[in-house]
């Protein structure tokens, strides 16, 4: 099963990867086609669909990596009852989040299928398409925390704190 969850943060970290090639890609062909004299339609509106996609995407592997802004000046003087009191504190208020997040950006995508929602670029594009993986990245982060919910709760380090400390102590 741990392997299972780590394989799910690295893919959707190489998926958030490739969205940045992909926006990479289209703004190189946009420049040769502008050289050239010949547009790439909808380039702008794609690379905002995979610019969304990679932030999301990457929000799981990053959390789990332990990429994530922290404020550590106050987590650090904390001893360690208090901070697994603190840490299961924000971990579960931002699970409660997420859950909502998750449903939201579910129901958005569905609509949009539903309702057979386009975009207004050059290239007409149903808008679950590009939805559909911000709702898988909050889906995986919404695991990624729960994930380390469960770790704080048996009473463990979670994955992001143990390297946040070997981070600290390379920089004392």
């Amino acid at each position: 099963m741990s392997q299972l969850k780590e394989k799910l943060y690295l893919c959707s970290g190489l998926l958030s990867g490739l969205c940045i090639v992909i926006i990479t890609l289209l703004l190189l062909a946009q420049i040769v086609g502008r050289l050239f004299g010949f547009i790439v339609p909808s380039a702008e509106d794609f690379a905002g669909y995979a610019l969304a996609a990679s932030t999301f995407l990457g929000l799981a592997y990053t959390f789990r990596e332990g990429g994530h802004i922290r404020v550590t000046l106050l987590i650090q003087r904390f001893s360690p009852v208090p901070r697994k009191i603190q840490e299961g504190v924000i971990l579960i208020l931002s699970f409660a989040l997420l859950c909502y997040l998750s449903y939201a950006c579910s129901y958005m995508v569905y609509e949009s299928y539903i309702y057979d929602e386009v975009s207004y670029g050059y290239i007409p594009v149903p808008l679950w398409i590009p939805q559909l993986p911000v709702a898988i990245g909050v889906i995986a982060l919404n695991f990624a925390i729960l994930d380390a919910l469960i770790t704080v709760l048996k009473g463990k380090k979670p994955t992001y704190s143990e390297q946040e400390d070997a981070l600290s102590l390379e920089e004392i």
